[in-house]
Parts: C-alpha cells; structure tokens; sequence
C-alpha cells in the first residue's frame, strides 16, 4: 500500500529519530515564545527559509544524476549508470517515501514539511494569531485565521 503524502517520511524513520526531531521542534518553540515577539517574528522567518527532505531530495538527485550523465558522455558510459540507480531511487521514494538517502537526511534532522508548518503554527498561536477562532468558529474565521499569513507575504 502506498502511504499518504503527509505521512510518508516519518512513517519510514525509526520512532527515535521522530522524537529526536519532534523534541527539537517543542524545544524551539519554547526557546522562541519566551524570547518574545522579536524572537518568534525572526524564527518564522527562519522557518519560511528551512528546507524539508522533499527539496533536500529534490536537489541532490538531480545534481547527482547531471554528474553522471557529464561523466558518461565526457569520460565512460559506465557512469551513466549513476542516473538510472539516482532515478530509480527518487521514484521509490515518490512511490513510498523512502529511499537510501532518508535515513541520512532524517538523521541530521532534516523535517519534512510538516514537522516544520508544526513549529510555524504552534509559534503563530504563542503570538496570538488564531486568538479569534474557536471552536464556534465558522469555517470562514477559521481559515481567515490560518491564511492570515499567506497574504499578508503574498504566498
């Protein structure tokens, strides 16, 4: 069975390993709330800058496959052996969300999006964003509150 989009990486890193990261996470947002609003403004700039595995992957397997394919043509065909293992790996990886390179992304506590949209949220709320939204809410308040940001920077 193929996995949800969402849930595809964590589901494929051992339990410790999402621990680690959610900790790291809480602990950040503890840091950053009792910084003030200054600290919390700055992370979520941080954040907005943060790659997440999917744009880690997206960028090593075509670096990767590009120099193989540079090496077949210029120095052996051999090399373009490199791309086909490369591809067949971000295809596995599309297809189950993980490939070989995961566990090492993961182990240097490389998130995935939303692990890091977590820490933006949970910093947005300390602010007092969502103050507004209850659990009365009407659908319109709620996304109001939650798109509050992607407009103002125009996302």
């Amino acid at each position: 069975m193929i996995p949800s989009t969402a849930a595809r990486v964590s589901q494929n890193t051992p339990q410790a390993i999402n621990q680690s990261i959610r900790r790291q996470t809480e602990d950040n947002v503890v840091r950053y709330a009792t910084g003030g609003p200054m600290a919390i403004e700055r992370r979520l700039k941080e954040l907005d800058q943060e790659w997440d595995v999917e744009r880690c992957l997206e960028t090593m397997a075509p670096t990767i496959s590009l120099f193989g394919l540079l090496l077949g043509v210029t120095a052996n065909k051999k090399w373009l052996l490199i791309p086909a293992i490369v591809q067949s790996f971000l295809l596995q990886h599309a297809l189950q969300g993980w490939c070989p390179p995961i566990p090492i992304l993961r182990r240097l506590a490389i998130r995935t999006q939303g692990e890091i949209e977590a820490e933006r949220y949970a910093l947005k709320a300390v602010r007092g964003d969502f103050r507004n939204v209850t659990g009365q809410s009407s659908g319109r308040q709620a996304f109001a509150a939650v798109d509050r940001d992607r407009i103002a920077t125009g996302d």
